[in-house]
């Protein structure tokens, strides 16, 4: 079968003292619970290395804010999850703060069941802010430490198939899951830590949960994918976080989702070849999009007048 068991890793919260020996420790457990599973491959969430550090206000090269930056991977400190995970033949989606020549990105890698990196992607829509606002409960300042990503959003063969990523705030955007659907995504695998109760007077926390699983559950059947997503979630440094970590079929279904605010491994089935239906007949790209019609999704940053009519009636 092309996919096979696939698992998501939910986190509960790390703690600002957790040293990463500590987090690694806490993935490597999950790693050896999905392989109980039968898991072929492991879906970690965004930042999984740490805690949510874009909450607190940093001048840009303080040495603690350095510290929650990775510069290899894996390093010393992150290279038993690696390790074991090749022990066990199991691949993994793990997302973490990426520091190189300069830059500093939101990134995830994905792995084969030998713990070789055969993937990165790069964060590329960002919340929040670049200064802090004391307006607010909270801060979100992901623009302030991270760089857009720069890779796009790539597919990669994966499972005998091809898998794609995106990362937290990306899930709500649908031309994250249409560009990787036009390149055959059959998997899309994604990370999140998404706090509720920061000020925002129109979001409200009861429909945070909703709008997560609205997002995926239509990038999804939109695209005819397997979406399987694992939150970083609960109470984190007095700072509540989302969870229902979830894996949904091509088919728009929630077929697993969990159920508590803690670490906690969920799995389910992903035949790739379940999507074909629709790959081939609701939405079959080639034979009903018409590309024409929507110049304005790359023509146009912000909303703007409306365009005249192609021709008079």
């Amino acid at each position: 079968m092309r996919g096979g068991v696939i698992g998501v890793a939910q986190m509960g919260p790390i703690a600002k003292s957790e040293s990463r020996p500590q987090v690694v420790k806490r993935l490597i457990e999950m790693l050896k619970e999905a392989k109980g599973r039968n898991c072929r491959f492991l879906v970690f969430p965004e930042l999984a290395l740490t805690t949510f550090f874009p909450r607190w206000v940093y001048q840009l090269g303080d040495p603690e804010l350095e510290a929650f930056f990775e510069a290899e991977m894996p390093g010393p400190e992150t290279k038993p999850l690696f390790e074991t995970a090749a022990e066990l033949g199991i691949g993994f989606y793990l997302g973490y703060a990426e520091k190189t020549k300069g830059k500093h990105y939101n990134t995830a890698i994905l792995t084969d069941g030998t713990g070789k990196i055969i993937g990165k992607y790069r964060k590329v829509h960002l919340p929040g802010h670049v200064e802090p606002d004391p307006s607010r409960k909270g801060e979100h300042l992901e623009k302030r430490y991270f760089d857009i990503g720069n890779l796009g959003f790539p597919v990669y063969e994966a499972l005998e198939g091809r898998v794609g990523m995106a990362i937290c705030n990306d899930r709500r955007w649908p031309e994250t899951y249409r560009v990787m659907g036009l390149q055959g995504a059959e998997l899309i695998t994604l990370g999140y830590n998404t706090p509720v109760g920061l000020g925002e007077p129109f979001q409200a926390e009861a429909l945070a949960n909703f709008h997560n699983s609205l997002t995926m559950q239509a990038g999804a059947y939109h695209n005819a994918c397997w979406v399987a997503a694992a939150a970083k979630c609960g109470n984190e440094e007095g700072f509540e976080m989302i969870g229902q970590s979830m894996i949904i079929a091509p088919t728009g279904e929630v077929v697993a989702q969990c159920s508590s605010l803690e670490d906690e491994v969920i799995s389910a089935r992903c035949d790739f070849d379940q999507a074909q239906y629709f790959k081939r007949e609701i939405f079959n790209f080639a034979r009903h999009r018409r590309p024409e019609a929507y110049g304005l999704i790359t023509e146009r940053v912000g909303a703007g007048d409306p365009l005249p009519p192609i021709e008079s009636f």
